[in-house]
């Protein structure tokens, strides 16, 4: 009970501090390279086929590259987006014309994190405060992928239904 009651007060009182606004900013990985880098082939393998989709694909809107990257049922956890490769394809071709592909992923990326099949990518996304629309304040963003055969086969992030 007296440490329930020592819980609850220690929370409060950072709630009610000028604590919760402190925030160090998200900031981007300045060597994407080393990022790759893995002594395992295969997690090296699996980062390397994300970030080249990420970079030719998603950023540079080369959806006809799709089929290289991604499985014909891939799977689809963001609410604004169908499950399957076609309708990937079809969802970013409203929006996405080619251009031409960068060397790197142009999105500030944070991180680079492969554990079995699973690949995720970690971005720094800037906001404007609700509080002051003068100022902005960043936090984090991920995209997380499985492989599947040497393909991206399903995908997840945070996004809201719009």
């Amino acid at each position: 009970m007296l440490a329930r009651f020592l819980s609850a007060t220690a929370i409060t009182l950072l709630l009610g501090s000028g604590f919760t606004n402190a925030q160090e900013p998200v900031k981007a990985h300045t060597n994407q390279a080393a990022l790759l880098a893995s002594n395992d082939p295969q997690l090296a393998a699996n980062k390397k086929l994300v970030y080249d989709f990420w970079r030719e694909v998603f950023e540079a809107g080369h959806l006809d590259l799709a089929p290289k990257y991604l499985t014909e049922n891939y799977i689809q956890h963001n609410p604004n987006v169908a499950t399957g490769r076609q309708a990937f394809v079809e969802f970013f071709a409203k929006f996405k014309k080619p251009r031409p592909i960068a060397a790197q992923i142009e999105s500030p990326l944070v991180s680079i994190v492969a554990e079995g099949d699973l690949v995720i990518l970690t971005f720094a996304k800037e906001h404007t405060d609700p509080k002051d629309p003068t100022k902005s304040y960043t936090t984090s963003w991920f995209d997380q992928f499985r492989i599947e055969n040497g393909k991206i086969a399903e995908h997840w992030d945070p996004a809201t239904r719009q």
